[in-house]
């Protein structure tokens, strides 16, 4: 990763104009998010944010801690940290997409408790300095106009020995699943996708989007260029997914 680098849309030229695709990308798409996230993943999503929930569970047994789920999107592991919580950590979500927010607010209004949603940028979030015990970024951190420039604010609103934890999509390291996986991704997702959400050019950006997301050992570099510590990485379902584990400094 170079500085500034981020998340790179067909057609955006700077930042500001990446940013603006991403948010109409995921606000055309949000009420179809959930169908296709499963369908897309046969189901497998859910096992991926289990085991992050099942890794970060000890801070969420904290009665005094402070925990952001960002890019929270429609809510799936928001509400999973909630409930693993127990009413012990307060647990909040956060997204830049309004629309994303709302679908995630359905869900929240079905479960009983306080569910406090921010819509927030990543880049510039309205917490104070050393605020958080734990930020979880569950797909979302690829999508991130800035990598290095997002890294160092999370790295800001943690406490000292506040946890990171960023599930995203890798690079399977095995050639040959590899190659299956780029034709899968790269040919039936986006067919499938564009034709259940009804915007194809959303289907053909997510892919492209991991295609361009560096692999597991480069993020885990740029998260202790960063300024954290005890960074760590699992890899999950043969290397699509890679949970990765940081520690404020």
């Amino acid at each position: 990763m170079t500085p500034g680098k981020g998340t790179t849309p067909r057609g955006a030229a700077n930042e500001r104009q990446a940013a603006e695709y991403v948010r109409g990308m995921f606000g055309r798409v949000a009420g179809r998010y959930d169908l296709l996230n499963h369908l897309l993943s046969f189901q497998i999503d859910r096992y991926w944010r289990s085991r992050t929930v099942a890794h970060t569970k000890h801070v969420l047994q904290r009665p005094d801690a402070l925990i952001m789920d960002l890019c929270c999107g429609t809510g799936d592991l928001l509400l999973a940290l909630r409930s693993a919580a127990n009413g012990k950590a307060r647990v909040v979500g956060g997204d830049f997409c309004h629309p994303m927010l709302l679908e995630a607010q359905k869900k929240a209004l079905q479960h009983p408790g306080l569910t406090p949603l921010l819509e927030c940028d990543a880049l510039s979030l309205p917490f104070a300095d050393r605020s958080l015990d734990l930020v979880t970024v569950a797909f979302g951190f690829r999508n991130f106009t800035n990598y290095p420039g997002g890294l160092r604010e999370l790295n800001r609103v943690l406490k000292p020995g506040g946890m990171l934890a960023i599930l995203e999509f890798s690079t399977p390291p095995n050639p040959l699943f590899r190659g299956l996986y780029r034709f899968y991704s790269t040919r039936i997702l986006p067919a499938i996708g564009g034709l259940v959400s009804g915007d194809s050019d959303a289907y053909t950006y997510l892919p492209e989007s991991v295609r361009k997301f560096p692999g597991a050992e480069a993020l885990a570099a740029e998260m202790e260029g960063a300024g954290f510590t005890r960074v760590r990485f699992t890899r999950l379902t043969f290397g699509i997914v890679a949970l990765h584990i940081g520690v404020a400094g």
